[in-house]
């Protein structure tokens, strides 16, 4: 294949053009960087080409002598281009270009800073061409001369050389601008420094810093940075020293970075270590003085992972807001632990001062230093206030150490914890853990090589391999790409469809089983990198050439060789072969294939006979492990297969990559009460380590637990999760791709508990008492004792003369306790400076800051000096203790007493207030009614009899906050009496302690108390209490954050006491209920009485008349142990069991004792009782009622007798009598589920009488009666009428044509009901106007002719013999009115209804009647007055006439009379009657025959 490479470089003119249409500078500025050398000598990309030829130098040396014609020539370039287009051009003013008005390029507008930096773009103004113009030039003279020159001389110079020779003129003179410009700022500059010389007295002052550096306290690996601002004339030279050795950042590199900008000074201290704690001091000096500063650096060790990537934090006010925010991140997360499948939330709350409204930080979330993005697995949230971040399904790559970083303007705070994830419980026992951290290292069209990292645990058997899952991106159908386990933690996935994307899994198997799947890779695509490449959109940069190339066509043209053949990867289940395409044509559509080669034979095979390769990588299996093989690549495309290419090196099958040898020596230190710090030597000549697993053993437990579940690479790690107290042995193993390493040798045991640190400086010194040559300090403890008790305190002090501090000295060798210390052998009237410093057995820790200037003179003051010491006890929501010590001063009188000041911590200092009005001379007090949450702080005052003396320090601030599981003493007295206060505290470390304490004084009489403590309770015994022992007792537990309690012994609570101990020491068998007596069945009596609390080896001691009974025939005793009853059982009582029973109980050294007399009346009703019950028990051994004889009334007021019996059997007879006549058995009797019932319906009189049951067989017989006679039937028949009364309706009102009628229904009545009708509250005296009565179940009052006399309220009262039931209206008003309007029209419509007009009886509806007979009909007719008669036939009134004679006689009787009927006759026939109050009519119908017809008819 032939190739043709052009370098198409741009043509000089086109490239010079282009460059000065990009790179014009700013006016005032042209060429200042450049200083004064000519631009044609400096070095540029057209140096080497564009001035090249001899006529170009003739050319330029020409240009340089010609002063006339730059000195005319170049005043327009300059003003021109300087008013143009501000632009900057990439490519720096240190190249030149010609003229854009010999030919425009297309400008690109980059923007560049001073270093040549793009820092944006430039948008151009865009002119008209006269505005363009008209701009060129600030006059109008020299621009009009410009413009005729330049056509002059482009008429002249029509050659390039001619125009550059134009162009170099101008840009001469815009040099020389420019250096006039920089030459009148320096003589500026020059006046100003003479100025100062010679002020140089009122100018001239000394360094002083105007904000000093802050001390900090930081972990280890953490950056530091200290800064300070100074001032002063002549600038000051600043130097930083640690310990007083002056820091030469390049002795270090790395380590310390010194910076000083704009008076603002930096010393950066990168990864510190815990040798960087020490004191810092920076000294700014100059002519006029030396001024110092001092910051401390404290670094902690082994508390905790820390973040030691992430950036430095800003400084300083926010720009923005002229503020500097203050974040805090509180209520925080601790170690977490969690397991795979779970959801975990970790999450802080922020608080950022000030508050502004709608700020919103930048909230950033870290594991191992790598920043978290939103995603399925993580979800982020923030609220305003609290950071979360919840793990939505727990995979143990999300093992790490968790970073929280909050982000302000002002800089940022972070929050760091750890969190361990477990495995999920296995499906099979034994099965091993999970793989984790499945990746996609290699991908391209044929195979993609996935790689993971083997599981902490095993299961208890070795892993036997790993099996891989892909799954296609899109489905769900997962599919296994190895058939057999692979050991080796690396797999090249084959037989993917290019292009498609896939996830993958791993599964571990052992002897027992399968783990669970680890969590699924990120999708890739199976292509090759430079097809993912050109899809992701990628390209080459610009690069300044056009490379043109030309392709011959490829057909028929076999490829070459494939170059540079290798393995790259080996193991004993594959190999990894790479090389590169071949040279030359035939390139489009080429294919390989591969060859492999037994080491040592000629034979070679063909792998992929049926798949060429498309992609330069193949990986092959399926070789024997052990074997040396060779391999070769073969291409081909459509012409055919090429030449092999050159053979690889003999490969022998296996593992390439060993399994990492097993760490060296295991040391355990300790670190906090349930983690300990766990290092390692690690691994030698170990290749691709992926990290190491340590393990966790309590000794002599023989079991081993992961401490971590993700590999760590550091040889350092913090085992958290550990029991308090326990004894751990520990131990690594090492891991990469091919396997797990063995463990390294068991640590050395190690006990769980808090590690012991120096402890950090005291503060708060102030001056108790100064004589002449001596003075006495005080300060207050450190707030980190570093884990164990401070052992003593060390003063320092130095002299200070004219504010220059001395050297320190020592004012003590030997520690001293107390937190008091007279400094002596000082000099009076000089002034001193002191430092303390704390130490404890792990040694002495940094000395506090230097106190503040103390001048020795000696106090004269009569007035007290100040109290010291004040301390904090007993915290709680709404109160605490305060204790301080007297001042060592006391003035020129004894102390008399104290007064307590406190205010809000944030209140003003007019806001302080008196605790007490009048002096306490105790030295403590008990402060109330705080306000919960709210901070505090307090002072002391002492007294004499000359006044209040000087105020105490004021004590550090104090939230009123009941700290969680705070508890109370308690008080307490045990079984043999003693008492004892007791105190638990579950915040205790292995060091701490209990103190107890009497009115807040240690307790010297320990003759009258005895301390015992175990665990974490505490208990102080009281020997013998009496008086002497009223006090407060408190008692504070050390090593923790202020557990303390106490409890004031009053001398009530002294009697109340002594009570209880009384009754322990001579306790009584507590009596739920006291000696009793019930009778049972047969006639039994039952003695018994409940005792509580009653162990099962009390003892019983049974009396009667103080004689004692024993078990036998006639006494049954028993005692439940469970329930604590006592009882006593005797068949029957005789006349001899009269007396006083008594029932003696003891249980250990309890007694008690109950006793129950029974004499007289009480015993004898108690013996009749017994005989009784013997009685009916015998009675109910045959049949017997249950219940016996009574009477039931039921919704249908039927009466029914019933009883129920019991032990019936089916001989047994049943017989009821009444009056001692039996009733004969019919439908009323019955008997269903043992009740007998004989039913009574609509009871009378006749049904009183005494009513008898009968029950025999051959076991006996029993009877029931039940008398209902005289007040017994009297009693039923009340009831009767009860239920009567109480079915009544509310009495109504109606009308009748005689009156007004009052009624009411009953849902039955009896004959025996006797009801009474009242008017206005009297019974109504009944007659022939106002009358009562019954019909069916009415019951009503009927008023006659009623008037209004008769209005008012009317009641019918049923008598039942108990109190009887009242039904009452009002008749009255409307319903009066209603009823007598009704009343009228019905007496009008009966009276109508009597007089009107009547046909009654007479005729028949049909007459049939022979011819020629007569017919006679009569009616009777009534109605007043006398009703008029008309007779009708077929509707048509007749006459009466000799045929049909009609007549009305007597006004009663009207007749019809035919004399001889004819057929004519036949018809229907009327008969009409009417008066004024109706008519009548009535019809009949006649009908005559013939007889001969009749009696054809009947033939």
């Amino acid at each position: 294949m032939q190739r043709k490479c052009l370098n198409a470089w741009i043509s000089d003119d086109e490239e010079e053009g282009r460059h000065f249409a990009t790179s014009g500078l700013k006016q005032g500025e042209a060429y200042t960087m450049s200083g004064s050398l000519p631009f044609y000598q400096r070095r540029s990309r057209h140096y080497d080409h564009g001035y090249r030829s001899k006529e170009t130098a003739s050319t330029l040396s020409q240009y340089q002598s010609s002063s006339r014609y730059a000195a005319g020539g170049s005043s327009s370039s300059s003003s021109t281009w300087n008013r143009g287009l501000n632009l900057s051009s990439h490519l720096g003013l240190e190249e030149s270009g010609l003229s854009p008005a010999l030919k425009r390029a297309k400008p690109t507008y980059l923007a560049v800073d001073k270093e040549n930096q793009i820092i944006g773009y430039v948008v151009p103004i865009f002119r008209n061409s006269s505005d363009f113009a008209a701009g060129l030039s600030d006059s109008d003279g020299p621009r009009v001369r410009d413009t005729a020159a330049y056509m002059a001389r482009r008429e002249l110079f029509t050659t390039g050389l001619e125009m550059e020779r134009s162009e170099l003129a101008s840009r001469r003179e815009a040099v020389r601008e420019s250096a006039n410009r920089i030459s009148f700022n320096k003589r500026i500059h020059e006046h100003g420094e003479h100025f100062k010389r010679m002020n140089q007295d009122s100018l001239m002052h000394p360094p002083e810093f105007v904000i000093k550096p802050r001390s900090h306290t930081v972990w280890e690996k953490q950056c530091v940075r200290l800064h300070c601002t100074v001032n002063g004339w002549p600038d000051p030279r600043v130097v930083w020293y640690k310990n007083n050795v002056a820091i030469d950042p390049l002795a270090t590199p790395g380590k310390y970075k010194v910076e000083s900008r704009y008076n603002v000074h930096l010393l950066e201290i990168n990864r510190c270590d815990f040798d960087d704690t020490a004191q810092y001091r920076v000294s700014a000096m100059n002519a006029t003085g030396e001024q110092s500063a001092f910051a401390s650096v404290v670094v902690k060790r082994f508390k905790g992972e820390v973040d030691e990537y992430l950036p430095s934090p800003r400084h300083g006010p926010v720009s923005e807001y002229g503020i500097t925010f203050k974040t805090h991140i509180v209520d925080n997360f601790g170690v977490s632990f969690g397991r795979e499948g779970e959801t975990m939330s970790l999450g802080c709350t922020v608080v950022i001062y000030p508050a502004l409204h709608r700020y919103k930080p930048e909230i950033q979330w870290y594991r191992d230093d790598v920043l978290l993005s939103p995603s399925k697995w993580y979800q982020m949230h923030w609220s305003g206030d609290r950071a979360t971040l919840t793990l939505t399904h727990l995979n143990k790559e999300d093992e790490g150490l968790y970073t929280l970083r909050v982000t302000t303007k002002s800089g940022y705070e972070t929050y760091s914890a750890y969190v361990f994830v477990r495995d999920a419980d296995a499906e099979v026992e034994g099965a091993p853990g999970a793989p984790l951290d499945v990746r996609c290292l290699d991908a391209n069209k044929d195979y993609i090589i996935v790689n993971w990292k083997q599981p902490a645990v095993d299961g208890g058997e070795s892993i036997l391999g790993y099996f891989v899952d892909r799954c296609e991106v899109g489905t769900t159908h997962w599919i296994q790409c190895n058939d057999t386990p692979v050991k080796f933690a690396r797999f090249p996935v084959t037989g993917l469809v290019e292009g498609r994307s896939y996830m993958f899994r791993v599964r571990a198997v052992n002897k027992s089983g399968m783990s669970h799947p680890s969590r699924v890779s990120e999708p890739v695509a199976a292509m090759d990198p430079a097809d993912r490449a050109r899809m992701r959109g990628t390209s080459a940069p610009w690069t300044g050439q056009i490379i043109v190339t030309e392709e011959e066509p490829a057909e028929s043209v076999v490829p070459g060789r494939p170059l540079e053949l290798q393995v790259t990867e080996a193991t004993k289940n594959y190999v990894v072969l790479s090389w590169k395409p071949p040279g030359g044509k035939g390139l489009e559509g080429v294919m390989y294939y591969v060859e492999k080669c037994v080491s040592g034979t000629d034979t070679w095979q063909r792998v992929n006979t049926e798949i060429p390769v498309k992609s330069p990588r193949f990986a092959l299996f399926d070789l024997s492990e052990g074997k040396s093989y060779c391999f070769r690549v073969r291409c081909c495309n459509s012409a055919g297969v090429g030449e092999p290419s050159d053979p690889t090196e003999a490969t022998t099958v296996g593992d390439k990559l060993d399994i990492p040898s097993a760490p060296g020596k295991v040391v355990p230190t300790r670190n906090t009460d349930t983690s300990v710090v766990v290092s390692w030597e690690a691994s030698q000549n170990v290749t691709d380590l992926v990290g190491y697993y340590i393990e966790c053993s309590v000794v002599g437990s023989n079991t081993w637990e992961p401490c971590n579940n993700k590999p760590v690479k550091a040889t350092r790690f913090i085992c958290h999760g550990l029991m308090t107290g326990e004894t751990y042995v520990f131990r690594v193993r090492a891991v990469n791709a091919a396997g797990i390493s063995q463990f390294s040798p068991e640590s050395e045991p190690v006990e769980v508990k808090a590690a012991i640190a120096s402890p950090a400086p005291p503060f708060g010194i102030s001056v108790l008492e100064c004589v002449r040559d001596s003075m006495v300090l005080a300060w207050k403890q450190p707030n980190f004792i570093g884990g164990s008790d401070i052992t003593g305190y060390f003063v320092d002090y130095r002299e200070v003369v004219d504010g220059v501090p001395g050297k320190w000295h020592e004012a003590n060798i030997k520690a001293i306790s107390e937190r008091a210390y007279r400094v002596s052998e000082l000099k009076e009237n000089k002034k001193y400076q002191f430092q303390v410093r704390a130490a404890n057995i792990a040694g002495v820790g940094i000395p506090s800051l230097p106190s503040d200037t103390f001048l020795c003179e000696e106090w004269t003051i009569a007035v007290p000096g100040p109290p010291h010491d004040l301390q904090v006890r007993d915290l709680r929501s709404d109160s605490l203790v305060l204790l301080w010590k007297p001042p060592v001063y006391q003035g020129r009188n004894p102390v008399t007493g104290f007064y307590v000041d406190m205010k809000e911590l944030e209140a003003p200092q007019e806001a302080w207030r008196e605790v007490n009005k009048d002096a306490t001379e105790k030295k403590f007090i008990k402060i109330k009614n705080l306000k919960e949450g709210e901070s505090y702080v307090f002072r002391v005052r002492a007294q004499n009899q000359a006044g209040v003396g000087k105020i105490s320090e004021v004590t550090e601030p104090v939230s009123a906050v009941t700290k969680a599981g705070t508890k109370e003493i308690v008080v307490d007295v045990d079984d043999d009496g003693v008492i004892s206060l007791n105190f638990e505290c579950g915040d205790m470390t292995q060091d701490s302690k209990f103190v107890w304490s009497k009115n807040y004084e240690d307790l010297t009489e320990t003759t009258r108390l005895t301390q015992e403590t175990k665990g974490n309770k505490s208990k102080m015994i009281f020997n013998n209490l009496g008086e002497e022992d009223v006090g407060i007792y408190s008692c504070l537990v050390t090593h923790t954050d202020g557990a303390s309690s106490s409890f004031s012994l009053t001398d009530e609570e002294l009697k109340k006491l002594l009570e209880i101990s009384h009754e322990h020491k001579f306790p009584v068998i507590p009596l739920k209920s006291q000696l009793a007596v019930e009778m049972m069945e047969k006639g039994r009596v039952r003695f018994w009485l409940q005792a509580e609390n009653m162990s099962p080896n009390g003892k019983i001691d049974y009396t009667f008349n103080d004689h004692p009974l024993s078990q036998g025939e006639k006494y049954k005793m028993n005692f439940d142990k469970n329930t604590g009853v006592i009882e006593m059982i005797m068949e029957s009582l005789t006349p001899e069991d009269e007396g006083t029973f008594t029932f003696q109980l003891q249980d250990g050294k309890a007694t008690n004792q109950s006793s129950l007399v029974l004499i007289d009346s009480v015993f004898k009703q108690l013996q009749k009782e017994s005989e009784f019950q013997r009685k009916e028990w015998v009675r109910k051994q045959g049949p017997h009622f249950i219940e016996y004889l009574s009477y039931e009334l039921t919704a249908e007021c039927c009466v029914f007798l019933k009883c129920k019996v019991g032990n019936m059997k089916k001989d047994t007879s049943v017989l009821w009598y009444k009056d001692g006549h039996q009733i004969k058995a019919d439908e009323s009797l019955g008997f269903t589920e043992g009740v007998l019932k004989l039913e009574i319906a609509q009871i009378s009189k006749k049904d009183a009488g005494v009513y008898e049951v009968i029950l025999q067989d051959d076991r006996g017989k029993d009877s029931s009666k039940l008398n209902l006679t005289d007040q017994g039937f009297k009693d039923l028949m009340n009831e009767v009428f009860s239920y009567i009364a109480n079915s009544s309706t509310p009495l109504k009102i109606t009308s009748t044509d005689e009156g007004i009628r009052l009624y009411t229904f009953v849902n039955f009545y009896n004959d025996l009901l006797q009801v009474t009708w009242h008017y206005k509250d009297s019974a109504i005296a009944f007659s022939d106007r106002i009358t009562s009565g019954v019909v069916g179940e009415q019951l009503w009052l009927q008023i006659n002719e009623p008037t209004e006399k008769n209005m008012g309220k009317y009641a019918i009262e049923f008598n039942d013999g108990k109190g009887g039931l009242r039904r009452t209206v009002e008749l009255s008003g409307q319903a009066f009115d209603d009823a007598f309007a009704e009343f009228q029209r019905l007496k009008a419509a009966a009276v109508a209804e009597k007089n009107r007009a009547r046909v009654a009886g007479g005729l028949p509806d049909v007459v049939t009647i022979q011819e020629g007979k007569a017919l006679n009909l009569t009616c009777n007719i009534s109605g007043n007055p006398l009703p008029e008669v008309t007779w009708l036939k077929n509707s048509r009134e007749i006459t009466s006439d000799e045929h049909c004679i009609l007549k009305f006689e007597s006004g009663k009787f009207s007749s019809f009379t035919i004399t001889a009927v004819n057929t004519s006759d036949t018809g229907k026939y009327s008969i009409y009657v009417k008066n004024k109050y109706g008519t009548e009519s009535a019809d009949f119908t006649v009908s005559v025959f013939i007889p001969e017809e009749a009696g054809g008819k009947k033939k």
